[in-house]
């Protein structure tokens, strides 16, 4: 961010519940917003090129009685301007993810002969029926509640299947068990035209160890390489050895790290 150079006045202005403009000469020069995870946490965030703007959103944002403590909100590890701004107003480091690179290339990520076990298939991406998708992504986010919590997973996650508009199958690949047709493992995947992210990978926790994430993932990044992207982005959590194991050994190449802030 930068000093401000512009002589007129800023005025802050609340657009919606939770929501903030930066208004200079009726033009936006700064946005503002709080939302609610499904996990019941507040994240919050600020986006002004110029740090005066940026402190007057803050201040506005952060004296909403309707916003409680603890608040949240992410930060690029490597930007320290962005960053000291949030430690100014009291915001401390909770954790980091690693924002990761991964090849998609068999040769690569040694993945070519990856197969799922005995008695389970993979169905591509867009090949899911919602019903029972939706059905194993309630399961798999009870069995996360119940362990580690989702506040131990990526920062940025969809909201819940319970609402029937939100699914959408062609974003997700699945393992499915072949006698009894259930399905115990999925993958999403964000289509950022650029560079594809996968979103979650996750495999049922009676199911797991079993090779069905790398599986998974054999078809996922295989069916990407073949339509002629190289590389996808994942953001896997610090303190989640599983997954940071898993994506170390497909290759994957640790681009950034995100920081999670909050302040109490």
């Amino acid at each position: 961010m930068k000093p401000k150079n512009s002589s007129s006045p800023t005025g802050i202005a609340r657009v919606a519940d939770h929501q903030w403009h930066a208004l200079e000469d009726d033009q936006v020069v700064g946005r503002g917003e709080a939302w609610r995870r499904h996990d019941g946490r507040l994240f919050v965030s600020v986006d002004a090129w110029h740090d005066a703007v940026f402190d007057q959103l803050a201040g506005a944002l952060l004296a909403d009685a309707d916003l409680p403590r603890p608040l949240y909100t992410m930060v690029d590890e490597s930007d320290l301007d962005l960053r000291s701004h949030w430690e100014r107003l009291g915001f401390t480091t909770l954790r980091r993810e690693w924002v990761c690179l991964v090849p998609t290339d068999p040769r690569t990520t040694g993945l070519g002969a990856a197969r799922p076990p005995s008695g389970v298939t993979i169905l591509p991406l867009g090949a899911a029926e919602k019903g029972p998708l939706r059905e194993l992504d309630r399961t798999i986010r009870a069995e996360v509640e119940s362990s580690v919590g989702w506040q131990e997973m990526p920062a940025e996650v969809l909201p819940r299947l319970d609402d029937a508009t939100v699914v959408d199958p062609t974003k997700y690949a699945v393992a499915r068990e072949s006698e009894s047709g259930a399905y115990v493992g999925l993958l999403r995947v964000a289509p950022v035209p650029r560079q594809p992210r996968i979103g979650l990978v996750a495999v049922r926790a009676d199911r797991q160890r079993r090779g069905i994430a790398r599986a998974l993932l054999a078809e996922v990044l295989g069916s990407l390489h073949r339509s002629g992207v190289r590389a996808v982005s994942a953001e896997v959590a610090e303190r989640n050895a599983a997954a940071t194991a898993l994506f170390d050994t497909i290759g994957a190449e640790r681009a950034g790290s995100n920081l999670e802030v909050v302040l109490h």
